[in-house]
């Protein structure tokens, strides 16, 4: 590219837009692109500087945690603690929310993210990411639990940190999707996917089959109309893929297309899903549907639920809008049986 445009010159340009606006979002938004901007660097060096393999830990999910999930979630926390533009932060990795210092001052927003989503890659070289979400605080108020159960639809941005062959930042704020490459050289982040789209249709979806026993019909069925290709009623073949991380997942979706789906299932009734609404669902959810796409629990659009825990569990199913319908579609006609 030429003259490319950076993550910061993009976002103050649209910042201009907004009557009243005080810089403070951007600046925000600045501190999460240093904070991924150093995790890359440690997913990087790898085993060089010793940070993969387990930290012989769990957390709140119960899940084993990797030493770079903590060291991942540590910058994130170090790098938006201090610079007087949150009121307060929650994280996938802790148990309780996480306030600011109370030495340094408080700003108007909420962040919440995954550090390092699909970490259970980290040790093969597989693709790994960050995920966050900004929401708005009540002004003047310690945040409490409620302040940060919004439904999705309330988000002020979403993104997401692809830490593959290239570092890349898919962003949006409520106008459309746009992806940015690090230049490692130059260190910045650079606009080199403007205004990415899904199409309506697809021919590839990405699931766990090992799990088909598990699903409810509707699922199945869905499955299995595709499986059977043009022998079947969907009269087309579909490609499968399945990679065990939500951003490479979401972000193969907005470069070629397709659907992604992790559906209820019987495996543990305690669980009604096994994706967080507020670290993974809400934030992608955002970016789909700002990317034309569609996004769902099966049944309920996942940006409508109104959260009612800080861990809470959803089945997850997104991307081409046609094909999530007939998800959706499938569901509610077996709950009407």
């Amino acid at each position: 590219m030429s003259n490319p445009v950076t993550l910061t010159r993009f976002i103050i340009e649209q910042q201009r837009e907004l009557p009243g606006a005080s810089g403070a979002f951007t600046s925000l938004l600045s501190d999460i692109v240093t904070a991924c901007k150093k995790i890359s660097h440690l997913v990087n060096q790898g085993n060089l500087v010793g940070v993969l393999g387990s930290a012989d830990s769990e957390n709140v999910q119960g899940e084993v945690q990797k030493k770079l999930d903590i060291i991942s979630n540590d910058i994130m926390i170090d790098a938006l603690s201090w610079s007087g533009h949150l009121a307060g932060m929650a994280s996938e990795e802790n148990d309780e929310l996480i306030p600011i210092p109370p030495h340094y001052p408080k700003g108007k927003y909420l962040a919440l993210f995954d550090p390092l989503d699909g970490s259970s890659n980290i040790d093969l070289n597989l693709t790994v990411g960050t995920i966050f979400s900004i929401l708005r605080c009540r002004e003047g108020a310690e945040p409490t639990l409620e302040d940060f159960l919004q439904k999705g639809s309330e988000q002020v941005c979403a993104g997401f940190v692809l830490y593959g062959p290239s570092t890349m930042m898919v962003l949006t704020t409520g106008h459309g999707v746009n992806g940015f490459t690090l230049d490692q050289d130059v260190g910045e982040f650079m606009l080199t996917h403007p205004n990415m789209t899904i199409p309506a249709d697809a021919k590839e979806f990405a699931i766990n089959m090992s799990n088909h026993r598990f699903w409810e019909p509707p699922m199945r069925r869905y499955i299995d109309e595709c499986v059977q290709g043009t022998d079947g009623p969907r009269g087309k073949n579909f490609n499968m893929r399945w990679i065990a991380s939500l951003v490479a997942e979401v972000y193969r979706i907005l470069m070629r297309g397709g659907i992604f789906m992790y559906p209820y299932d019987f495996r543990d009734p305690s669980k009604p899903g096994h994706l967080r609404l507020l670290y993974e669902a809400n934030p992608m959810a955002f970016i789909i549907e700002q990317a034309g796409g569609a996004c769902s629990t099966g049944r309920e659009r996942i940006l409508d639920l109104k959260p009612n825990a800080l861990h809470q569990r959803v089945p997850l199913v997104l991307g081409a809008k046609n094909e999530v319908e007939r998800v959706v579609g499938y569901h509610l006609e077996a709950d009407k049986n």
